[in-house]
Parts: structure tokens; sequence; C-alpha cells
């Protein structure tokens, strides 16, 4: 046990003198905390519009017989249209919201140093965005680049806007009028400059890479990034991502937190490929999404803790089994905290294995699940508070087998905890009975 405990503390002291200093530096980043607060912010057009894909595409074969199916697909397929309009009009474009939303929180950033107006921020990188990713043609604008191709260059496209607009605003490089001018008045015309130098800079370059590569800049940038896209998709980086996230929750850190706000870009950007191969009716590319990483890996909140609350329900310790009932109606909601706090699991070594194991092995279980196509892939957004296996469901177009995939996962879960669950278990009963004794002696004594 000594042994164990000395591996455990080698472990812990890694993580809080190496591990969470460096992810505290990088989530309190102000570029990385702008990015993870834009989609955020453009989180609700993609739930709004990933729930109309399901309906425009409902989960049944062309060839079904059942009444109800066969209404529902010659219905979706007769206004078609219709129905994907608000799509269009959400998902289809996430790019132009996740990048307005970028450029206003990033400029909150600079409000009091450098007086930056958030809202300008985000209008210049509207502007610029669109000049580079949806060129006129023929009287129209494309969007084609302005859903989750256009991702990686919103980001870099509202981060270069805002920096540069702080960068002419340090150097008094600007129109300046009078202070009695009305601040609306000001702002606008403070904008002149930037708005200047992204045409000059910017169309030029977008220019450049049409001539030269018959490409937009959006196209562009994810020939660039698809290595990354592809590596961010497979098996080793899902376990690699679990196990930083678990690893820094285990220590105190909300690792979740920091580990989604980093791969939400690669997350949105395989939705959306996803999403057009679904349309094109050709097979789905990609497994690792939010979705997935919500509803099939942490089932019942970080640590795959459904399982351990299940386990609770049953202990022969008052704790636990409170613990338990307070617990398991939150954790059909993926909130956990009421029992990683109130066992208490984080930096508790009794269960530093299966918070960090049962995770991964889910991990494992539904990569290969859907790469074996057992069940399908996940096309929509879903809140991470809908319960899992209905969430997953949703997610993956109401695919039944993926609520029974939940359901599974959630009893390995809690083959994994158990063990540990009845060392805990045993510790607390130790302790309960020695405070049960020490009551009672006390209440003799009174008497």
């Amino acid at each position: 046990m000594s042994a164990n405990h000395a591996a455990f503390n080698l472990i812990f002291r890694f993580v809080e003198n190496y591990v969470s200093p460096i992810a505290g530096r990088i989530s309190a980043q102000r570029h990385v905390m702008a990015i993870r607060d834009g989609f955020i912010s453009a989180m609700p057009f993609m739930i709004v519009g990933s729930f109309l894909l399901i309906f425009a595409y409902p989960p049944f074969s062309p060839d079904t017989t059942w009444g109800f199916a066969r209404g529902w697909l010659d219905l979706a397929k007769q206004y078609e249209g219709r129905i994907l309009t608000p799509f269009d009009m959400t998902m289809g474009i996430m790019s132009i919201y996740i990048c307005a939303a970028i450029a206003y929180n990033l400029g909150k950033h600079y409000v009091k140093s450098h007086q930056l107006d958030p809202f300008m921020c985000a209008m210049l990188s509207l502007m610029a965005f669109l000049l580079v990713a949806a060129p006129k043609t023929e009287n129209a604008l494309p969007v084609h680049s302005l859903g989750g191709t256009g991702i990686f260059t919103a980001i870099l496209v509202a981060i270069y806007c805002v920096e540069m607009m702080r960068f002419l605003k340090a150097r008094n490089i600007g129109i300046r009028l009078p202070d009695q001018v009305p601040p609306m008045i000001k702002n606008s015309f403070d904008l002149l400059i930037p708005v200047l130098v992204v045409v000059l800079t910017l169309y030029p370059l977008s220019l450049f890479i049409q001539s030269e590569f018959s490409v937009l800049i959006p196209q562009a940038i994810m020939a660039l990034f698809k290595p990354l896209v592809a590596a961010a998709d497979s098996l080793p980086a899902i376990l690699l991502a679990v196990l930083i996230g678990h690893l820094l929750w285990f220590a105190g850190i909300h690792g979740a937190a920091i580990v989604s706000g980093m791969l939400q870009m690669f997350w949105l950007t395989n939705l959306g490929m996803n999403q057009t191969a679904l349309a094109q009716g050709t097979p789905l590319p990609h497994i690792f999404m939010e979705a997935f990483w919500t509803f099939f890996i942490v089932v019942g909140g970080s640590g795959a803790t459904m399982g351990l609350v299940i386990c609770y329900l049953r202990s022969r310790s008052v704790h636990l089994r409170s613990i338990g009932r307070l617990s398991i109606v939150p954790s059909f909601f993926n909130i956990n905290e009421p029992v990683i706090f109130g066992t208490p699991i984080v930096m508790n070594p009794v269960f530093f294995i299966p918070f960090l194991l049962a995770p991964l092995v889910n991990s494992v279980i539904a990569w290969g699940a859907m790469k074996m196509d057992l069940i399908g892939r996940v096309i929509a957004v879903v809140p991470w508070t809908a319960p899992a296996p209905i969430g997953a469901a949703w997610a993956l177009g109401w695919d039944y087998r993926a609520a029974i995939l939940v359901v599974v996962l959630a009893a390995v879960s809690a083959v994994i905890y158990f063990p540990f669950f009845k060392v805990y278990e045993k510790q607390l009963l130790e302790q309960e009975a020695q405070e049960s004794q020490r009551t009672e002696g006390e209440s003799q004594q009174i008497a």
C-alpha cells in the first residue's frame, strides 16, 4: 500500500508542479479565453440548426413501410429546402458567428488598456472574414466557406483584426476628433484606418492565393490544418485529451473546460464535415466531437461517475448512500459536482485509478462501436445537460443504439469503480463505527 501511495504522490506532485501551472496559464491566456467564449456565444445558433437538420434527414431506411416513418420521410423530402433554411442560416454559416464572437470577446480584454470598442472589433472582423471567405461571384455570396470549413480562418481573422486595432491604437494611428463629438461617431471614425489596413493586407493576399492556387483562403488554411484535424480525430488523440483533462480534474482544476476549449475548433470542423456528408448521402467521416465526449466518454460527468453513483445507492456507508441519493438526478444531466466534491474524489488516492480508467475505457468502446458502424456518428450539437441516453441518441440523429451504448458504458464504469468503491466504503464504515462508539460513550457519560 505504501508503494501505491508513493506512486500516487509522485504523479500528483508532477501534475501539481508542472501540468497544472501550464494548463492554468493556457486557460487564462486572453486569446484562448476569447476563442472559448466565442464558441460558447455561438452555441445557441448551432443547437437550433442541428435540431432542424435531424428533421430534414429522418433516421429511417428509405425503403421503410412503417406509416409514421414513411410519412416523415415523404414530408422531409417534399419540404427539404424549407426545413433546411434555418439550418443554412445557423450551422451553415457558423463561422460568421464564431468570428464576430471571438473578436468581440477579445476586444473586451483591451477595453481598459487600449480603449477598444468590442462591437467595432466584431464588425471589422466580420467584414474581413467575408472579404476573404465569401467574395461575390455572379452577384451572389458563396457560402461553402462559411460553415465548418471556415472555422480556422474565422479564428485567425478575428485575432488579426483585433490585434491590428490594438497596435494602431497603442501608437495613436488614426483619425482624431474633438472630445465634443458623440462617442458613436468617434468610434466609427476610429474604425476607418483599421478597415483600410485590413483591405490593403488581407484582400491582396486573398487575390494572390486565388490566382496561384485557385482556392480561397479558408480552403488553403484547411489544407494546412488537414493533418492536424485528422490526428485530432484519432483514438490516441482522444485518449490523450481524456487523460490530460482528468489529471487536471483530479488536481482540482476543471480539466474538461480547458481541454474542450482547446478542442472546440476541431470538434466543430469535424461536425461541419459530417453534416456535409449527411446532406450528400456519403459516409460520415469523423468520430471525435463534443457530443462524443459528453455522452459517451464522461457518462454522468467527468470521470464517468454515473457508474460510481449507482454503486453509492446501495452502499452500507451512510455518507456514500446519501451522496448517491443526492447525486443520481444531477448525474443523469451530466452534472457531477455533488459526487466529485461530496465523496470527495478530487485528490482522493483511492479513486485516482478508476477516475482515469473509466473514461479511457469508455473512449475505446465508443470509438470502436462507431468505427465498426455498430452505431452512427455525431451529426448534431446537443446541450451538454441533456440526459445522457437521450442526448446521445439526439446527437446521432435519434439512433436508438446510441442510448443502449450509453447504458452499457455506465455499467462498465460501475464495474471499474466497484472494487475501489468497496475499499473506500470499508474505510468510511470504520470511521462511522468509531464515531458511533464515541457518541454513545459521550451519551453514557452525560447520563
